[in-house]
């Protein structure tokens, strides 16, 4: 089996990192902070101009049809960045879980507008208690006794959450499920709902990975140049061993999410367990190099001036989103307790789907 990226895939995921790296600067986080804002416009219609923010709707809904290998790469260019606002589940969960639903023809429109990043679309996942951008959000998707329903911000009452991310503006969302509203009754809404949620982890296990690596990298830089008794700090083993041990983490943590979206769409108890997986050990990767990345800038890494304390805050904040640890935790050993084990099973799938 060929477990590369396409060359296809690649090359996407380069356009949206050079993209990211050009316009969600540090400078430009700030200026958001400043002004009280979560989401960057300018970056979101560069994306959208390049047709990312319909990568994974169907083709008869204006989208490009393609699934969660393409995806996860710019999802981690997206950590990498640390992007604000809605883009990752907009574009990676509630898009799709619209399209599933059956939008017919009341709901094609916003379908089509939301995948050319004309309209922006959230969703309120059992799983989470608030909704992530909600008042910016054309719609919002909210489950009912595993319905889904189509919620306008007219017909809600938004209440605002405090975050430890400054770039994750949450809301309890309060309104009234009815006949106008849902598009799915609950029968066909519990697998969809249940595919969200695996997509809304993987894709945030796919952030944590990028998170990672942006604190190691700002790590390295820092410790080029910051000298101690007339040495770059970095030439002692004592921050060697720790950037070391966070790269570690990194690089056993990749294969695990890149093998989660890979195995995605076989939508089984196989699946499952890596996806929860990939939440497990990303975000362990993400915190530890944040942390990493506070020791090493020493004291000024504690102030707000410093830009670590933004990776740390969002690392933290995709660790509790899309399930708890100890929800991945059950997940996992359900796997490992019901399943066979050992080298012949790492790369095979259950014959039947649990």
């Amino acid at each position: 089996m060929d477990f590369a990226f396409s060359d296809e895939q690649l090359m996407s995921a380069d356009v949206a990192r050079k993209l990211l790296t050009e316009h969600c600067t540090p400078a430009s986080l700030r200026r958001l902070m400043t002004a009280g804002l979560a989401h960057d416009e300018r970056t979101w219609q560069e994306l959208s101009q390049i047709g990312l923010t319909g990568l994974l709707l169907p083709e008869s809904l204006g989208g490009l049809g393609l699934g969660e290998t393409d995806f996860v790469l710019i999802a981690e260019a997206c950590g990498y960045a640390a992007l604000p606002g809605p883009f990752v589940e907009h574009t990676g969960v509630a898009g799709p879980l619209l399209a599933a639903a059956g939008v017919g023809t009341a709901r094609e429109e916003l379908a089509r507008r939301a995948g050319a990043g004309e309209v922006l679309l959230a969703i309120g996942h059992p799983s989470n208690p608030f909704v992530a951008d909600a008042d910016i959000a054309a719609a919002v998707l909210m489950e009912h006794r595993n319905e889904i329903h189509l919620v306008l911000p007219h017909a809600a009452r938004l209440t605002r959450q405090e975050s430890i991310d400054p770039f994750r503006r949450l809301f309890r969302v309060d309104w009234t499920p009815s006949p106008d509203t849902q598009l799915t009754s609950g029968a066909p809404g519990k697998p969809l709902w249940e595919e969200a949620f695996n997509r809304g982890a993987l894709f945030a296990a796919a952030q944590c990975l990028g998170l990672a690596q942006r604190a190691v990298d700002l790590s390295v830089e820092y410790v080029k140049t910051r000298k101690q008794f007339g040495k770059a700090i970095g030439s002692y083993q004592a921050m060697k061993h720790l950037l070391a041990s966070v790269q570690v983490k990194i690089e056993f943590a990749r294969p695990v999410v890149y093998a989660a979206a890979a195995r995605f769409a076989q939508r089984n108890l196989f699946s499952r367990a890596l996806i929860s997986h990939a939440k497990l050990v990303a975000s362990e990767a993400a915190e530890a190099g944040a942390r990493a990345a506070l020791q090493t800038h020493g004291a000024m890494g504690y102030s707000w001036e410093v830009d670590v304390h933004l990776l740390l805050k969002r690392a933290l904040a995709l660790e509790c989103a899309w399930g708890l640890p100890s929800f991945h935790r059950e997940r996992v050993m359900h796997r490992i307790l019901t399943q066979p084990l050992g080298p012949e099973h790492t790369f095979s799938c259950e014959p039947h789907h649990a």
